[in-house]
């Protein structure tokens, strides 16, 4: 057997096997401990487990036991269930092989079937299914589940580090980060539904760390799911963690219920790590990413210096600037229509209609720039002609009102599961591509989530289908797009909110979107690295980093730089960023940095996110290979020290300061150590001799 059960016996135990099936029955009380690869979970007789790791043949117990799966009923959590069998059988699916483990177990209402698999392609991580039977004879009425809820418990470690580092996947307002240090008393729901009127969503996956070890839980169903993956820490030693789903379900007798499709799994280093796993497993499940075209690894300008308001005569006096700076996109920003959702063009901007909308884009053209327009799907303003002539069309509440964005965008939602929004939706798109224009920027905090829909005209069997039609919507809009341009480049920038992994297919260039500074660039580009490789990463306007300059932070993940001056200085005053003027004295550090992304190109670079952590190790490391060629990219507000060059070969290097154009000395691989001082960032290129 490829993967071993060990039963921990406490007592007489009589066991009937049976060798052809690998069938176990148990007798009386044990402990069994599932070994699969580098992962093992511990149930003991109440049906509570722990996460084992087996990484280097080497067993460490990562948390205490808890009850990892029950359910709700009249406000009591059903936690405690009879060990009574488990059976262990071979497995084949479009996955891999591996084995199945069936745990029963039994309360004086309930009936709980466990169903794990461990695919020997994916050794670190186990998947579930979990289902419930009314073993009763009355009615019950499940108010919801948990699964793969476990606890891990903290290392002794340097005063300086905190307990704990974690991925939290919930979306909670533009300044929010993705990853985020534990201390005692912290929690957050990590809701993936909508967590404020605008917004929501996100990747559903959570993972919590410590400097050795890592656990990762989530759900790999192929739509989004209301389930919420919460975080606490309860004291200054462990912190819990676990996926909830809260939805009232009424079972009658010798009736189940099956939760969603969830998984657990252990990794070292940080969540790109976990991340990396789970977007493979969801490949082998029917997945599929594109790959960027080439002109999608240019750099841009973006008309959004000037906002909502600019005229056509602020974007052509630009574009002269743009081209001499050597920038390669132009995007043509909120503001160019004549309403949000009413997407036709506004005669103060384009009084000859199509006719000048097309000599736009063949003026960005004849400076040999590509050019994207922005849009804004899945949204209505109110008095627009939309909202007016297609009520049908709208997302509503359970009491029968539209639902509101207050923030920024002052709209009203669609509901992407209506027929005739994704058509409306679509012929926009073959609007826009045919005008000429050899991109989208898609854009909005509401692009991850929607509310539930309870629209009586979209004939919806479940509210939950606006969310779970979200993916399809999508998918909808990036083929069309390059039904008619194959190289067009579609960006979706949720505006600050958790990306979702669901749109990810349907996009070739994600965004650092709307950072509030560089460690977000930096951190959203090895999150949005681990979950689409496939597709370039903006690092977005580089006035929203830090002393709003900061290429270095996008250039170092292997990011592409953009930039939203405006020109000549003091022509607008930006609302978001302030004084974005391109000044003399600016125009030569963006061609500076211009010049040193275009010369190394680390956008076509395979980033090596598993090299380092994030959050333990420091500096703060970055490492991107290209040929034999590794780049390095360390960032601290003033570091003095040795500095560790992992992922090289057993050969001797060069160092170069490749944004200062210095030689550094020479390191041995397989592990590089060099002593080194900087300030904010160091940039260095290895170079095989």
């Amino acid at each position: 057997m490829d993967i071993k059960i060990k039963i921990l016996i406490t007592c007489t135990v009589t066991l009937i096997i049976s060798l052809i099936a690998y069938s176990y029955e148990i007798k009386t009380k044990g402990n069994i401990i599932i070994e699969g690869g580098k992962i093992s979970i511990e149930f003991n007789n109440s049906l509570q487990s722990r996460v084992i790791s087996n990484f280097d043949g080497q067993k460490i117990i990562l948390g205490k036991f808890s009850s990892s799966e029950f359910v709700t009923v009249n406000k009591e959590n059903i936690r405690d269930f009879k060990l009574v069998s488990y059976n262990v059988k071979d497995w084949k699916d479009s996955i891999g092989r591996g084995k199945e483990y069936e745990i029963t177990g039994v309360s004086k209402i309930l009936k709980k079937q466990i169903s794990i698999i461990s695919y020997n392609n994916f050794p670190a991580m186990l998947l579930y299914n979990v289902s419930y039977k009314n073993i009763g004879n009355k009615n019950i009425t499940i108010e919801g589940w948990t699964n793969n809820k476990y606890s891990i418990t903290s290392l002794e470690g340097s005063k300086n580090d905190p307990p704990f580092w974690s991925y939290q996947p919930g979306s909670y307002g533009w300044d929010n980060n993705w990853i985020l240090p534990l201390n005692s008393g912290f929690s957050r729901d990590n809701y993936l539904g909508m967590t404020y009127a605008d917004y929501g969503g996100g990747t559903p996956v959570v993972d919590v760390w410590r400097r050795d070890f890592g656990v990762a839980v989530g759900h790999v169903e192929m739509v989004p799911k209301l389930i919420s993956l919460p975080v606490t820490m309860p004291n200054k030693s462990e912190a819990e963690f676990g996926i909830t789903y809260n939805k009232k379900t009424e079972l009658k007798p010798g009736e189940v219920l099956s939760t969603f499709r969830t998984f657990v799994e252990v990794h070292k280093g940080d969540s790109y790590n976990s991340l990396t796993k789970y977007r493979q497993f969801m490949e082998l499940q029917g997945i599929k990413f594109r790959q960027a075209p080439e002109d999608a690894y240019g750099t841009e300008w973006c008309g959004w210096g000037y906002e909502q308001n600019f005229t056509m005569d602020e974007i052509y006096n630009t574009l002269p600037k743009v081209k001499e700076l050597g920038l390669d996109w132009v995007v043509l920003d909120m503001g160019w229509y004549k309403g949000m959702g009413d997407y036709y063009l506004p005669k103060d901007k384009f009084p000859n209609d199509d006719e000048d909308i097309k000599n736009f884009v063949e003026k960005v053209h004849s400076y040999g720039l590509k050019v994207q327009l922005w849009w804004m799907p899945l949204a209505v303003g109110p008095n627009t002609d939309l909202m007016a002539d297609h009520p049908d069309y709208l997302l509503l509440n359970q009491d029968g009102s539209p639902q509101y964005m207050p923030s920024f965008f002052k709209s009203y939602f669609l509901c992407p599961a209506s027929k005739n929004v994704q058509e409306y939706s679509k012929q926009l798109v073959v609007k826009f591509m045919k005008w000429g224009f050899d991109g989208l920027k898609i854009d909005g905090n509401n692009q991850n989530c929607v509310p539930l829909c309870y629209n009586p005209e979209h004939h919806h069997q479940r509210p939950e289908e606006s969310v779970e039609a979200i993916p399809s919507f999508y998918k909808l809009v990036f083929e069309t797009a390059l039904s008619i341009n194959p190289n067009a480049k579609i960006e979706i920038c949720p505006c600050g909110t958790n990306q979702s992994f669901f749109l990810m297919p349907y996009m070739n260039e994600t965004v650092a979107s709307d950072p509030h500074n560089s460690w977000q660039i930096r951190l959203k580009g090895k999150i949005l690295r681990a979950l689409n490789p496939n597709a370039v990463y903006y690092g977005d306007h580089v006035e929203l980093s830090d002393n709003k300059s900061d290429f270095a932070s996008t250039i170092g993940v292997g990011g592409t730089i953009g930039t939203k001056f405006v020109y000549p200085p003091g022509i607008h005053m930006n609302t978001e960023s302030g004084d974005v003027s391109l000044t003399p004295e600016k125009e030569m550090i963006w061609k500076k940095w211009i010049r040193i992304y275009n010369e190394n190109m680390l956008s076509k670079g395979e980033y090596l996110g598993e090299l380092y952590d994030i959050g333990f190790d420091r500096p703060e490391t970055h490492a991107i290979k290209k040929g034999d060629v590794v780049y390095y990219a360390f960032y601290a507000p003033d570091y003095n020290g040795k500095i560790e060059l992992r992922g090289l070969k057993n050969k001797t290097y060069t160092l170069f300061d490749y944004e200062n154009n210095l030689k550094l000395g020479v390191v041995q691989g397989l592990v590089g150590k060099v002593e080194l001082s900087f300030k904010d960032h160091l940039l260095i290129k290895a170079v095989p001799n």
